[in-house]
């Protein structure tokens, strides 16, 4: 009793499950002075784990694979008491034993629960000195079988609050990472590698909507074994397990890929892989790896529903019901901290855009008017100025004002136009350009804008202008060497016309460029023309013309 006392009190310390099983086996072992001794797991009708005591790892390579529960072991399995036999070869259900295996007479079998469930078997054999297990063996190790289930439930929920921490740690990184403003596609690249370490997988997927089929979803991130081989896949949601979770919004679980019927998991090579899973697993395959177990879990992003799909080698154990749990819900929660993300996104996106709309009504109301004010003025006194050229000087004034107003409405419709790139305008890309040429030129060109160029230009067209525009800034920072470039586009009901001038060495002295030829055959496309023009004080001056037609 005391050595039985001891033993509980033993496994009442012991957190981690296999350090527990295997510290119920040896207490058996010790308390009924068995030569062997065994615990068998479980799991669907059979026995999806043993764990032996008394054998060499030597002895226990040479019998070969573990038992799977026939013969004596599926006895207490089919009926969950206690068995004690004197020879195990004279029961009507003894099966024999493999090559290699020691030779066993007695035996004792004791089922362990936890709560109401039955969660493995305590085997024992070879009492020492020759006698029979009696029933005082059998009372002990009943009591040891009810303190081994209060230790494994422990040591299980032990477990799960340490994994559920770890999920819950993974997701604090990746909530972190999105709220420092990671893009999304590493942020997609975290939570795939986070997913894989916590889970224990050996390799994780996530898929995504393919945007031109409603049927299919791609391998937009895979981590792990076999990742680079399966890395842009196209899956159907038909007949593999992310298309089942998509559309089930809920886990599709498999605990061997090979003879699942929905992975179709066949090792060909990824080009010429078939439909479903079988890319995936195939690839892993190609690479020296077979899958085995695989959970998938739907995903919800920005571009619809996609899923998050797990897989461990073969041979290794499946998800468990309350791993598939915990990764349902990490990819749950995973899932709003990406809304989360665009949402916050887009309300900064807004704040900006309001500031913008904010600053050119201001540019409208306060500098347009007190500038048009102000030629107004200046227009109304040169009447009254006597001398001729102070009167042209303050006219020279007003037509400057002129031209800062419409630079000023220039820069108020580019403060209006949206900058996320997703709804492109002429407008925009001119402005692009032009920004963009600044390094080569080595100083920013002005550009002024006039007239409904999104309105009244059609695509393509516009596409040609934009060419043009570049091919333009390309040769002034090529050939021209000037120290100031004006672009300027002109939108009238008949007529669009792009005016590029530069204060350089003038286009008689710069190299012959292919680029006006270019420029030219755009403009006769459409019907329009090209002009080469040298301003009175020098450099050169394009100007690009082409009609408008309904």
């Amino acid at each position: 009793m005391r050595s039985l006392l001891e033993a509980v009190m033993d496994l009442g310390r012991g957190l981690e499950l296999p350090q527990v099983l295997r510290g119920i086996v040896e207490a058996a072992v010790t308390l009924t002075d068995a030569e062997y001794g065994a615990l068998g797991v479980v799991g669907d009708g059979a026995l999806s784990q043993f764990l032996p005591v008394g054998m060499s790892d030597e002895l226990i390579s040479a019998i070969g694979p573990s038992p799977c529960g026939r013969g004596i072991l599926g006895e207490l399995i089919r009926n969950p008491s206690p068995l004690r036999l004197t020879d195990l070869s004279s029961h009507p259900h003894s099966y024999g034993f493999p090559a290699n295996h020691p030779p066993m007479r007695t035996f004792l079998g004791v089922p362990v629960r936890v709560r109401d469930e039955i969660f493995g078997n305590l085997y024992l054999t070879e009492k020492r000195g020759g006698g029979s297990f009696d029933a005082e063996d059998e009372e002990v190790v009943t009591t040891l079988s009810i303190a081994a289930g209060v230790a494994i439930d422990n040591a299980r929920m032990y477990h799960e609050s340490r994994r559920r921490e770890r999920w819950l740690e993974a997701l604090g990184e990746i909530t972190r990472s999105l709220l420092s403003g990671t893009d999304a596609d590493e942020v997609l690249r975290l939570i795939a590698e986070r997913a894989m370490e916590v889970a224990g997988a050996d390799c994780v997927a996530v898929l995504l909507p393919v945007a031109s089929s409603a049927e299919q979803l791609t391998v937009a991130v895979a981590c792990g074994t076999g990742a680079s081989r399966i890395t842009g896949l196209h899956v159907p949601l038909d007949g593999s397990l992310p298309g089942i979770a998509v559309r089930g919004d809920q886990p599709a679980v498999s605990t061997d890929l090979r003879s699942d019927p929905r992975a179709y998991p066949l090792g060909v090579d990824t080009g010429d892989a078939a439909p479903g899973d079988a890319a995936v697993n195939g690839a892993a395959e190609q690479a020296g790896a077979v899958y085995g177990p695989a959970v998938a879990v739907p995903l919800q992003v920005d571009t619809g529903r996609g899923a998050l799909r797990l897989s461990r080698l073969a041979g290794r154990p499946p998800f468990d019901e309350a791993e598939v749990r915990l990764i349902s819900g990490f990819a749950d929660q995973a899932a709003i901290t990406l809304e989360l993300a665009r949402r916050r996104d887009e309300s900064e996106e807004l704040t900006v855009l309001h500031d913008r709309d904010r600053i050119a009504r201001d540019l409208h109301d306060l500098a347009i008017q007190r500038l048009f004010a102000t030629g107004i003025t200046l227009q109304s006194v040169t009447r009254l100025i006597d001398r001729p050229e102070a009167s042209e000087r303050v006219g020279r004034a007003v037509n400057d004002l002129d031209t800062t107003i419409k630079i000023i409405r220039s820069t108020i419709f580019g403060l209006r136009t949206t900058g996320d790139g997703k709804d492109r305008s002429l407008r925009r890309d001119l402005t692009d350009a032009v920004q963009r040429a600044a390094g080569p030129l080595g100083f920013p060109p002005a550009l002024q804008i006039d007239g409904p160029v999104d309105a009244a230009v059609p695509d393509d067209l516009a596409q040609h202008l934009v060419a043009v525009t570049a091919e333009a800034l390309s040769n002034a920072a090529r050939h021209a060497g000037a120290h100031r470039l004006d672009v300027a586009l002109a939108v009238t009901a008949d007529e669009v016309t792009l005016t590029v001038a530069d204060d350089g060495v003038g286009v008689g002295a710069a190299p012959h460029t292919g680029g006006l030829a270019n420029m030219r055959a755009r403009a006769a496309m459409h019907g329009g023309r090209l002009d080469v023009e040298t301003p009175e004080g020098g450099g050169t001056r394009i100007v690009w013309s082409v009609p408008l037609t309904d």
